[in-house]
């Protein structure tokens, strides 16, 4: 039964709703280290700390690798910890997020997706978390402001779930959503206390009952170790599920692992992740005004990966493309490609599918970019072949 929602209307951007929703969550820990587009977010939550708003400790640390440690401490230490970073912040943190995850720390990050050096570039792409994709983290993505608000209350929820107990990311798209100001629904902070409320850490650090910590493993336990973490990662889904429904209850909004757009009698499916699906949705309404048969699907999960969902929407499309706004550089794709390829191969499923590589360092992916591909698209299927895997969309010739 749906409990009474209590929500107001306000405007805000990207950056400040995560901060807001880390506010109402009740943080106890902020670990802090300025990097752009994410400053805001910390920026707003030191504000809300100095001005008595937030009962926590905001620690500013002298790099991004030290302020994954200190989440990792406090983690560790019961508390409920947030941080956030972008781009090469998040590569300095590569090596604690293994550790994180390894030990169960229930830690939760927003990453406001930024491009990679070199050359510099502060704008937005995927390199940053696809770098990321694989260190046993539950990654999350949000498509407009309202759900990277939404979505940091449930990574709460999921990361601190005693069935999993490991560390969540939030990712939006650097200034496409961190500096985007949208009206969203913002809950109460009664609902939000009832929603995650504080559970103690079942492993926590007490003097009184001693555990190890970060313990060295030699090849006759190692593989073992990573076999429970590969064991728990597949809780997730389920652990998503449970989440969703129970912020549904106070919000109205229930999120899928993934969010199917006019995919069931759909002969060409178009699959992305972040603010993009915004913009292939809108195209493919227009398209299919047209009687033009296209769908979209967003991942809001893109770790771990949804295969059976996505072989079930693919299953019947005569074309696939997927967007990427990052490359595997020296591999056969993209990331989120290669991950379609091998969903598409494990299940049997013999459909064109192409590589659309587009969006990095910020170029835009506007609306008549949008259309542009779907025209391809159609041709493509028309002709009944790709001209080939790999599409660098956009590039200068």
């Amino acid at each position: 039964m749906s409990e009474l929602k209590q929500v107001r209307k306000i405007a805000l951007t990207g950056d400040e709703a995560v901060a807001y929703a880390a506010k109402q969550a009740d943080v106890d820990v902020i670990a802090a280290y300025p990097i752009t587009p994410q400053t805001i977010i910390v920026e707003r939550l030191s504000k809300y700390v100095a001005d008595g708003e937030l009962n926590a400790a905001f620690i500013q640390a002298e790099s991004e690798h030290s302020a994954i440690s200190i989440c990792l401490g406090a983690a560790l230490a019961g508390a409920r910890t947030f941080t956030s970073t972008a781009s090469q912040g998040l590569a300095l943190m590569h090596e604690v997020l293994h550790i994180a995850s390894s030990m169960r720390a229930p830690i939760v990050m927003a990453i406001a997706n930024r491009a990679l050096n070199s050359p510099l570039n502060i704008h937005c792409d995927h390199s940053d978390v696809m770098n990321a994709r694989d260190t046993g983290w539950v990654h999350l993505f949000a498509n407009n402001v309202q759900q990277a608000y939404d979505l940091t209350l449930m990574a709460f929820k999921i990361a601190e779930d005693p069935e999993l107990l490991l560390p969540v990311s939030v990712n939006l798209d650097g200034f496409i959503l961190t500096h985007s100001v949208e009206p969203l629904e913002v809950l109460s902070d009664e609902d939000i206390q009832r929603y995650i409320p504080h559970i103690p850490y079942p492993y926590r650090i007490d003097f009184d009952r001693p555990l190890a910590y970060g313990v060295m493993a030699l090849p006759d336990t190692y593989m073992e170790f990573r076999r429970q973490l590969y064991e728990v990662i597949a809780k997730a889904y389920e652990v998503f599920r449970d989440a969703s429904e129970s912020f549904s209850n106070i919000s109205g909004r229930l999120y899928n692992l993934i969010t199917p757009y006019f995919v069931e009698d759909a002969e060409i499916i178009v699959v992305a992740l972040g603010s993009t699906v915004e913009t292939l949705r809108y195209i493919a309404r227009k398209f299919r005004e047209r009687n033009v048969k296209i769908g979209v699907v967003g991942l809001t999960m893109y770790r771990p990966f949804p295969e059976k969902e996505i072989a079930n929407t693919l299953a019947n499309a005569k074309c696939v493309a997927v967007m990427d706004r990052a490359y595997s550089y020296g591999g056969v794709g993209g990331p989120l490609y290669t991950d379609i390829l091998s969903t598409l191969y494990k299940n049997g499923i013999r459909t064109m599918v192409a590589d659309f590589v587009y969006g990095l360092g910020g170029r835009d992916f506007k609306l008549m970019d949008a259309e542009e591909l779907f025209n391809k698209l159609v041709k493509s299927v028309e002709v009944g072949r790709f001209g080939q895997d790999i599409y660098w969309w956009g590039v200068r010739e």
